[in-house]
Formats: structure tokens, sequence, C-alpha cells
């Protein structure tokens, strides 16, 4: 209903739960009202999202890796210190993962498309790139610790 595809409805509906889960002090005073919190909470996301992406434009130079960094990990780390990080931390992943990042955010492929490129679903292509987002964050934290 927002305007996006099925692939960007998943992970803002995704996000939208990881909000609520987060929050320590939720209460649900009943349905109707959840389900209001909720939609304003994708809307909200949807709009964050929109924004942000409209500014980035992503290059096929050796910054492309720093801005998608910088977009969802957030721009504390900076400098040529991460990017290094993050490109060591990057050839430490598999080669499947490594595609489906590249697909993802040099190409801008889907996640259809990459589940496609790699022989498997949408959702696994998903689960792939999650994990290999969360060693990357992981790999560049120790890396600065």
């Amino acid at each position: 209903m927002l305007g996006c595809d099925g692939a960007t409805a998943d992970d803002l509906t995704q996000e939208t739960f990881l909000r609520v889960l987060g929050q320590k002090n939720f209460v649900q005073y009943s349905d109707a009202a959840t389900s209001v919190y909720l939609r304003r909470t994708a809307r909200n996301l949807m709009i964050s999202m929109v924004r942000r992406t409209s500014r980035v434009h992503l290059t096929d130079s050796p910054t492309a890796l720093d801005e998608v960094w910088d977009r969802w990990a957030g721009a504390d780390l900076t400098g040529d210190e991460a990017a290094e990080a993050l490109q060591k931390c990057f050839q430490q992943l598999t080669e499947r993962a490594r595609l489906a990042l590249r697909l993802r955010y040099a190409d801008e492929a889907s996640r259809a498309a990459i589940g496609e490129a790699l022989g498997i679903t949408e959702h696994g292509a998903r689960n792939l790139m999650q994990r290999a987002k969360q060693q990357l964050r992981q790999c560049v934290e120790n890396h600065f610790k």
C-alpha cells in the first residue's frame, strides 16, 4: 500500500516488528491501537528509507562499500581505516555472500533476482544477506576493539 516492492515491504515489516520487540515499555492496549502503531511505524520507516536512498548513489568505486556501511551501520566509523577494515572483512565472507551483497548494493538487484542468480529462494537470499551483514558488522567492530 505504501508503494514499494515485495522485498522492501518484507524488510519494512521485519524492521517494524524489531522496533516493537526492542521496546522495553511497549504495552498492547488493544488490537486496533497496536495495528495503528505498526502501520505508523512502517510508514515512518518507509519515508526514512526513501529519503536515505534518494541521497545515496552507488558507484563502482572503492568507496561504494564504505557508503553502504554508513547507510546501515551509521557513520560513526569513518576514514580510510574503516573502509580498509570493511574491505578486509568483506573478503572473509563466502563467495556466495559476497556475490549476494554485490548484487544487492552495487547492482541494486532485488532479492528475487539474487535468489535466482544463486539458485535459492528469495527468503534464502534475504537470510544469506542478513547473516553476511551481521558477520561484516562483527568483523569491523572487532577490528576497532
